[in-house]
């Protein structure tokens, strides 16, 4: 995506307006990641548990007649993580220490989460695709596990029949 440098330039500009942010992602609302400036924190798997929060977000924002999602806040016992919408294919998620003034915090992400998603959607205008320009690169590949079918048993054990018992008087 050619807005990728100027989508990373902005989560600089944020960076510097709020020093208590620790990391800073923009990514596409199915979690692939656009650019990011998140030291200590692997940015696929912040993108992919942004989409993942993303989805419940926007269907608790639904069912409880709320409307479209702006953003989400969660706040931990070392600091937040704030999520806010980038146009309609993109969210800006935030990394912020526990002193954080919260306030600016969402003034900040509000306006950063609003370039961006004009960013976004200006390189989308001139035909460039949302994704990043580059694959990201993995080293070693994940190990896979077997998992069991739905309603079977993790332990090898002598399955019994369904049967139900009726008593007999």
């Amino acid at each position: 995506m050619a807005a990728e440098p100027e989508v990373l330039d902005e989560l600089h500009r944020l960076r510097a307006r709020v020093p208590q942010l620790t990391g800073a992602l923009a990514a596409s609302v199915d979690g692939l990641v656009l650019a990011h400036d998140t030291p200590g924190v692997e940015p696929e798997g912040m993108a992919a548990l942004t989409a993942a929060a993303l989805g419940v977000a926007v269907r608790m924002a639904d069912a409880t007649g709320q409307g479209d999602f702006r953003e989400l806040l969660v706040r931990g016992v070392d600091g937040y993580v704030a999520t806010y919408a980038a146009g309609t294919s993109a969210v800006l998620t935030l990394l912020a220490q526990d002193r954080v003034n919260v306030g600016r915090l969402h003034l900040e992400g509000r306006r950063s989460g609003s370039r961006i998603g004009e960013l976004v959607e200006a390189a989308t205008a001139r035909g460039e695709p949302v994704t990043p320009a580059r694959a990201p690169t993995r080293t070693t590949s994940l190990p896979t596990r077997a998992r069991p079918a739905r309603g079977t048993s993790r332990t090898s054990t002598t399955p019994t029949p369904n049967t139900p018992r009726t008593s007999e008087s």
